[in-house]
């Protein structure tokens, strides 16, 4: 008898694809800069300063009442972080980090692409004099990992499956470190009190989370209580969502057949993909250029070429510069399969800062101009590096590739190829 799929399920598919999530991300953020600069802006501004939610509950003042563009930010966002939390233990536990040889080198390139883009971005402001802008030199570091694996998805189809996980790693370990800097330099006041209450719920997930039949209707409760205890303690709430998805077991427990991070991934990822990303990057996009001085003023800003430049080339010389270092003094090499020239287009790929460079945007500045100017400028930037990405990706395709790329003296084992599963599902 033939499988059939509901519609629903057909739905979910196509929300979780890589290729989907990067088309959404676009899809709302281009809607909202259209909104945000045409004759009915207003109606937009009014929309994202809506406020809602209540500021006390009982005697506990929970600072709950937020507008919608914060409620993206601080709580739509936590899910997208569950999720990301969740993939950090898979591959802690069982996946490419488990490994710390075969890991050692895009762990290294990642922290390339990090320390580069922020050094540029200093670099330029303090050039310019604009050192009231220096709070945002983390906003150039941070990596999209849905943005840049669909265009990877995409553009990349022929090449070694082990481009894709080196990627995938180096992008995993971005955002661990970006994780660290938004809880340890974008938080300025903590409530204690407020902080070990959510660490208490944090572990009563997580005791949960690991019993034989964990039930959704006490997980989601302590979610959301751990949520805002984190969001009333001063950290940015979408912490929790972090240490909630490094809860949950990576191994599989209790006679089941599949790991609990796979399980709650799959059934997580459509409703982080499909709503919480798109409405993040609609409230958070939506730049007004028409007003005040207009557009030339507003992308004239020092901060405005110190991302871009942070994003496009920083990152690129950052991944090249570390690999190349850790590989010649060190006896680490390039994971099979990938040869230098592969480092092209995963560089540009890796400067798609967009989801977490917006947040880090938002936390950076309170002022409009640099706040505004910041977001241009993630924007442009991921843009003009998903395009190079895209391009380095097609020549890389169509050259001839050697049976040992990462010059290890081994012949490279045979692998997959991007593009294999999706060709199968369509068959």
């Amino acid at each position: 008898m033939p499988h059939t799929t509901t519609l629903p399920q057909r739905v979910r598919t196509w929300v979780s694809r890589e290729t989907t999530g990067g088309a959404l991300l676009i899809g709302a953020a281009l809607l909202a800069l259209l909104w945000a600069n045409s004759p009915w802006r207003e109606a937009y501004t009014a929309l994202s300063e809506t406020v809602v939610g209540p500021a006390w509950i009982g005697p506990l003042h929970v600072h709950l009442d937020l507008s919608l563009a914060a409620w993206a930010a601080d709580g739509l966002l936590a899910i997208f972080f569950f999720v990301v939390g969740v993939e950090l233990k898979h591959e802690f536990v069982a996946g490419s980090l488990r490994n710390p040889k075969e890991a050692g080198v895009p762990m290294v390139a990642a922290v390339g692409g990090m320390v580069v883009p922020a050094a540029i971005y200093v670099a330029v402001l303090l050039a310019f004099g604009d050192t009231g802008a220096l709070r945002g030199w983390a906003i150039p570091t941070a990596t999209d990992i849905a943005f840049a694996v669909g265009v990877l998805a995409i553009f990349g189809r022929g090449l070694p499956v082990a481009i894709r996980t080196f990627l995938l790693t180096l992008a995993v370990v971005d955002d661990l470190l970006a994780i660290v800097v938004i809880a340890v330099f974008y938080t300025e006041q903590i409530h204690w009190w407020a902080l070990a209450g959510a660490l208490v719920c944090v572990t009563l997930f997580a005791w949960h989370v690991r019993s034989r039949t964990p039930r959704w209707f006490v997980l989601l409760p302590l979610a959301l209580v751990a949520w805002t205890l984190m969001h009333s303690s001063g950290v940015h709430a979408t912490i929790a969502g972090v240490l909630l998805g490094f809860t949950v077991p990576a191994i599989a427990r209790h006679g089941e057949t599949t790991s609990r991070t796979h399980s709650f991934e799959h059934t997580v990822r459509p409703f982080s993909q499909g709503l919480a990303l798109p409405l993040f990057a609609f409230f958070a996009a939506g730049v007004t250029l028409v007003d005040g001085d207009g557009a030339g003023a507003l992308i004239g800003q020092p901060v405005v070429l110190a991302i871009t430049a942070g994003l496009v080339l920083g990152k690129l010389a950052g991944i090249l510069g570390a690999t190349a270092a850790i590989t010649r003094l060190t006896p680490l090499r390039l994971p099979d399969g990938i040869g230098v020239r592969d480092l092209l287009p995963v560089g540009f790929l890796a400067g798609i800062g967009f989801t977490v460079s917006l947040l880090i945007s938002e936390l950076s500045f309170t002022d409009s101009e640099h706040a505004d100017g910041a977001k241009i400028a993630v924007l442009c930037g991921s843009v003009v590096a998903a395009l190079l990405g895209a391009v380095a990706l097609r020549w890389d395709a169509r050259r001839a590739r050697s049976s040992d790329m990462n010059l290890d003296g081994r012949p490279d084992p045979v692998g997959g190829y991007i593009g294999d599963a999706e060709d199968r599902e369509s068959h």
